[in-house]
């Protein structure tokens, strides 16, 4: 963001000026808001310098910290904080950060909350050093959200930290020279097309004193001189966090994309527009239950409800939940950012502070078996999470033991490589292994040294050779079966059956022929009768089928759930299956009786079994 004039604000009243400097500038602003932007002033705020493509090489250098890195801080703080979300005392939906469209309301009203802005208690040195004690290696902050409210000395609009707020400092300076000091990479999130405050941005739709102008001018005058002075003024930066894209021009995402040049060592995520990946893909609240493939990707969770300051939000993540969601994210490749949320004050609810100080306690522990980490090549074993880090000549796998074995013999299926070493991190014990049928069996003490992730660091001689397993019931008797791990059978000649997708959800779909099925292989180790549900959408009124296992049927009837958008779990009765070894599960339509439906998911559980068992 180059050095650009101060704009007036909108739709109210001119700014207030700090230094007669203001004054001169103000009147250059108000020739520039006055005068129509033009897809040539996009194009001349871009760069000039262009740089040659990226090599691959180059790419992997470019995030190999980040890769490293694994576990990161996603902090969500502005005018929403100062009255917790409430708006006239009322609870609004969503979380605190979307109140002012929530709520409807007025820029005029919400700019009385921007002036009440005044977290005296924020110390950056202290902010930054909880994370850094809860060993997470970089930290991502909104630097400007949907409101339009810049958290930093914006030069394109008074409506900033620095000049509307009584606070008058500028938040990122002093964050992104505390990162610095700390050894924390630092990065903004940015929302680049939503704007509430701007009458060129998108999203207000309420207010109806704005005199809008064109989203190419709210990008000209606004955005793009913000981005490029976050990314000229200060520092080194780690990431660039793009947020809800939207119909903007080609010429308009080009300038926003053009400036991260700027930091030819700055990464992006994938929410800038659909045509521009970024660095790596953001999965938002839920952990995927397989890795996109070829992919670098993020989970951003908050680490209670709302993402920003919300006052009645106190459903905060247990300690337990938050490790063990690092672990399963760090097992399929991925990172973790986690989101806290400041208070008006400036300072975190000690329900935050409490978790990031244990979660930090178990990374010192730990830490290795999440840092610089690889996906697991055992795929997710019934006890836990398992990631891999490459040491000499053999391959360190990390045991993260969720449900500790009360027998003492803790077993990795199908891995062939012969054992170097095994120990516990915690404590340091060496533990005895041995080669039996299923794979490796490592002996554990009685007691896990921790209730919420034991780590058993295994190393083993060369790569990790696994033989190929099939799904199988956990220890809680529970056999998840996903559409996209089915085998479907379609009729020679007949429209297919395929997998498909739905809010990024696999499904089997477009599924017209009474003749086509859909296959798993299991293995069953511990025979009974067990409960079958799936996760389906039926638009007709009715639809039946057949699961069975193996000669094991059951009949399912089921009614509609209301639209093929629509999925629900149904209860689809019991199937006695009397032996245990290599099964098939199939889904086969009944002929005649038989309406397309969409299958997300089939589960088989044993009765009689309970997670506590």
């Amino acid at each position: 963001m180059p050095d650009q004039n101060k704009l007036p604000r909108f739709p109210s009243s001119p700014p207030r000026l700090r230094s007669a400097r203001h004054g001169l500038l103000f009147l250059v602003a108000v020739v520039l808001a006055t005068s129509p932007t033009t897809t040539q002033q996009l194009a001349a705020q871009q760069p000039a310098t262009q740089q040659p493509a990226e090599s691959p090489d180059e790419n992997a250098s470019r995030i190999a910290w980040w890769r490293e890195a694994k576990f990161g801080m996603f902090v969500h703080w502005g005018v929403y904080s100062v009255v917790g979300g409430q708006y006239k005392g009322q609870e609004l939906p969503n979380s605190a950060e979307w109140m002012m469209a929530r709520g409807k309301i007025p820029i005029a009203e919400y700019e009385q909350y921007a002036k009440q802005f005044n977290p005296v208690e924020f110390d950056a040195d202290k902010f930054v050093g909880l994370a850094k004690q809860a060993g997470m290696k970089y930290l991502v902050i909104t630097a400007k959200h949907h409101d339009g409210f810049a958290m930093f000395d914006s030069k394109a609009t008074d409506y900033n930290v620095v000049d509307f707020s009584p606070f008058g400092r500028d938040i990122m300076k002093e964050l992104a020279e505390a990162c610095q000091k700390q050894g924390i990479k630092f990065g903004f999130y940015y929302s680049q097309a939503q704007d509430w405050h701007h009458p060129g941005g998108f999203g207000n739709g309420w207010d109806k004193s704005i005199q809008r102008v064109s989203s190419d001018q709210y990008v000209s005058e606004k955005a793009v001189p913000e981005v490029r002075q976050l990314l000229t003024e200060y520092g080194p930066i780690g990431i660039f966090w793009w947020d809800t894209p939207r119909a903007m021009s080609e010429e308009a995402f080009n300038s926003l994309h053009s400036l991260t040049k700027l930091q030819p060592n700055v990464l992006t995520n994938d929410r800038l527009g659909e045509d521009f990946p970024g660095d790596y893909k953001t999965f938002e609240r839920n952990i995927p239950r397989q890795a996109p493939q070829g992919k670098d990707w993020e989970v951003c969770m908050p680490i209670s409800g709302s993402w920003g300051y919300k006052k009645s939000d106190t459903n905060f993540k247990s300690t337990r939940t938050l490790i063990r969601n690092l672990a399963d994210i760090a097992s399929k490749g991925g990172n973790y950012l986690l989101n806290v949320s400041p208070t008006g004050t400036g300072t975190l609810l000690p329900q935050a502070v409490e978790r990031l100080e244990q979660i930090g306690q178990w990374m010192q522990t730990n830490g290795e078996s999440i840092y610089g980490t690889t996906a697991s090549p055992i795929g997710k074993p019934d006890w836990g999470r398992c990631t891999a880090k490459a040491i000499g000549d053999g391959t360190a796998l990390y045991l993260h033991v969720f449900d500790w074995p009360q027998d003492g013999k803790l077993v990795i299926r199908g891995l062939e490589n012969d054992v170097q070493s095994a120990q516990l991190l915690d404590g340091g014990q060496i533990l005895s292994t041995q080669t039996v049928g299923d794979g490796i069996l490592v002996s554990v003490p009685a007691d896990p040294p921790n209730d919420d992730d034991s780590v058993i660091k295994l190393v083993v001689s060369g790569t990790p050779e696994v033989r190929s397993l099939l799904p199988t019931p956990g220890k809680d008797g529970v056999l998840e079966l996903f559409a996209d791990q089915a085998f479907i059978h379609n009729n020679e000649g007949s429209r297919d059956a395929g997998l498909r997708e739905h809010d990024g959800i696999p499904h089997v779909g477009y599924w017209l022929d009474d003749q086509a099925w859909v296959e798993w292989e299991i293995e069953i180790r511990d025979p009974g009768v067990y409960r079958v549900s799936a996760v389906m959408s039926v638009q007709e009124p009715q639809t039946e089928f057949r699961v069975s296992v193996n000669d094991s049927q059951l009949a399912a009837s089921v009614p509609s759930t209301g639209s093929y958008g629509r999925y629900t779990r149904r209860d689809l009765g019991t199937i006695q299956v009397s032996t245990a070894g290599r099964k098939s599960v199939r889904v086969i339509p009944t002929p005649g009786s038989w309406q397309p439906m969409n299958l997300r998911q089939l589960t088989l559980k044993r009765e009689g079994k309970t997670d506590a068992d």
